[in-house]
């Protein structure tokens, strides 16, 4: 019996966790009876960048007895579809259904899709096994007859009714094998962890307010798994805990373990609760490796009403002191989260808790949308809040009582310019220059959507150096007596990340003479005063890894050194020379 994991995954460095979860669980604990198939699984995994057809023909050649899809907001569509074509082509083959976008709503998935034989509900390892069981026991024709007392399926029976058994109990989270043996498939990819399941919070929005068991995989094993991710040397855990911080022991260990066992090469993704963070652990983080970790933050809305009405717990005042304090040690990468279009939160509101947000400088700040996700309280509160979204996946806001469809559009505009001219990092003495010409960020980025609306803009594949020219532009019509500073200024900030020896039209021309440049990498040769480290390189070699350039506003020589770069930003080195 050939049971086939499919994954269609948003990008090519994901993967997906829960696919691996399933397979690990079920090769550990699958007992075979007497008179059983074998049973074989295998995983599959793509992307929605794909043409249909290529994973169809795939799938296809692999021949499944029984293909299990994991469905998610940015995929079920696709799934939806694959379903389809597959079961003409495949029409023996029996197709089952799981993960978040399907649990909520099961009976209705079964009804809207013939072609499914049914739905896994909730955590799926131990569901999942047990369908391997019946499978190869009473084979494809006869499954069917014993699905009855397997919990957390809904299923089509051999009459085509529809029949939905009871929940499943959790998991013992540390009875989960680990899923990672050979790391050749994972290569080039975010590698996800997960330490504990469940979260203590209510947010409205969110699923995993809707199941309060929280549970937290032991931390030897822990231990353990991470240590054999560090080996491997993998570029980056992302740890997939709701609120990682929630029990801080569990924290302090791993913290501890992971600082104290640094290879110097792997980072670590944790989304926190900044103002749970006690003092130990704060004073722990100051002494980590620079891009030994990084922190995700969801702050959401500053307006009190507002994180009342969602059920939201945070203290914004900590909150503020403990990013800032964080921001003091100079390395670890912060990153805040915004949702527009949550209840009370008119457009001044969420002006100010752009603006709140923002003046703390996160090295990113992320501008999302309300989700209204099938099973959350929001979804049961939307008639209440006036709240309308989109009917299919990713069920976004389209408007609410207190916020305009007109709103969200200015919004969404707001949200790609933040992309482009903070969350790059590509644009940091600039931007932060040009703030001190506003009243405030969010007219500053308010201002540079509408320079980019009017001009045609939007909804255009620019090429980098096109989006320094777009911003003098922009700067020249705002304030152009400052127009040679700001030039200054975007020339500085492209040279920091790239060694471009192609000069872009918008840096104007080449200050320093072909004799000055000649003689200060002589000079540098002989001498070192400047680039250490380069001791093996001649002249010729030293430059085309450098750059040197004139600025003629800062007043300022600047020596660009691409082979050390911050490991927080991938900023060169930069030296102040005279001459």
């Amino acid at each position: 019996m050939k049971i086939l994991l499919v994954a269609i995954n948003a990008k090519y460095i994901h993967s997906n966790l829960a696919v691996h979860s399933l397979e690990a669980y079920a090769q550990s604990y699958y007992m075979p009876q007497e008179g059983s198939t074998v049973l074989v699984t295998d995983i599959a995994e793509y992307t929605v960048n794909q043409q249909p057809d290529q994973i169809l023909m795939d799938i296809y050649r692999r021949k499944p007895d029984v293909i299990c899809f994991s469905c998610y907001i940015w995929n079920i569509a696709y799934v939806e579809d694959m379903a389809r074509e597959l079961k003409k082509i495949c029409p023996d083959t029996h197709i089952w259904l799981g993960g978040p976008e399907v649990s909520y709503d099961a009976p209705d998935v079964l009804r809207r899709l013939p072609e499914v034989s049914g739905v896994m509900r909730g955590e799926g390892e131990e569901t999942f096994t047990k369908l391997c069981s019946i499978y190869c026991t009473k084979g494809l024709s006869g499954a069917a007859d014993e699905f009855g007392p397997v919990n957390g399926i809904t299923y089509r029976g051999l009459d085509g009714g529809i029949s939905e058994n009871p929940c499943r109990e959790v998991l013992d989270l540390s009875s989960v094998p680990f899923v990672y043996r050979d790391m050749e498939g994972f290569r080039n990819k975010i590698v996800y962890y997960e330490s504990s399941r469940g979260c203590p919070f209510s947010c409205s929005y969110c699923l995993s307010s809707v199941d309060k068991k929280l549970r937290f995989r032991d931390t030897a094993l822990v231990k353990q798994e991470l240590q054999f991710l560090m080996d491997a040397g993998v570029p980056q855990v992302k740890f997939v805990d709701r609120t990682f911080n929630c029990n801080h022991k569990h924290a302090m260990d791993i913290w501890t373990y992971i600082t104290e066992h640094d290879n110097g090469i792997t980072n670590f993704h944790f989304e926190v609760a900044a103002d749970l963070l006690t003092e130990e652990e704060l004073k722990l983080f100051e002494k980590m490796r620079p891009g030994l970790i990084q922190l995700e933050i969801g702050i959401q809305s500053t307006n009190l009403r507002t994180i009342e009405e969602i059920r939201r717990t945070m203290d914004f005042e900590r909150v503020k002191h403990i990013v800032r304090r964080i921001q003091g040690y100079g390395n670890i990468h912060q990153h805040l989260d915004l949702i527009a279009g949550l209840p009370y939160e008119d457009m001044d509101s969420f002006v100010r808790s752009f603006d709140d947000v923002y003046t703390l400088h996160p090295e990113q700040l992320q501008l999302g949308f309300l989700k209204v996700l099938k099973g959350s309280w929001m979804e049961r509160q939307k008639e209440a809040y006036g709240l309308v979204h989109k009917s299919k996946p990713c069920y976004e806001v389209l408007y609410t009582d207190w916020i305009s469809y007109d709103d969200i559009l200015r919004l969404k505009g707001i949200e790609e310019m933040v992309e482009v001219y903070y969350n790059s990092g590509q644009f940091t003495r600039t931007i932060g220059s040009l703030e001190e010409e506003f009243y405030s960020p969010f007219e500053m980025y308010d201002r540079i959507r509408g320079y980019y609306v009017e001009h045609n803009h939007m909804d255009v594949q620019h090429k980098r150096s096109a989006r320094y020219g777009i911003l003098l532009d922009f700067i020249i019509g705002w304030c152009g007596e400052k127009a040679e500073y700001y030039r200054d200024l975007l020339t500085f900030d492209y040279y920091l990340r790239e060694n471009a020896k192609t000069r872009p039209e918008f840096a104007g021309r080449y200050v320093l003479t072909k004799e000055q440049a000649r003689q200060f990498y002589e000079t540098e040769a002989e001498q070192r005063h400047f680039l250490k480290g380069y001791e093996t390189f001649d002249r010729n070699q030293m430059r085309k890894m450098t750059h040197l350039e004139r600025f003629t506003c800062l007043k300022k020589t600047v020596l660009f050194d691409y082979m050390q770069r911050n490991p927080l930003n991938g900023e060169a080195r930069t030296c102040m020379i005279d001459m």
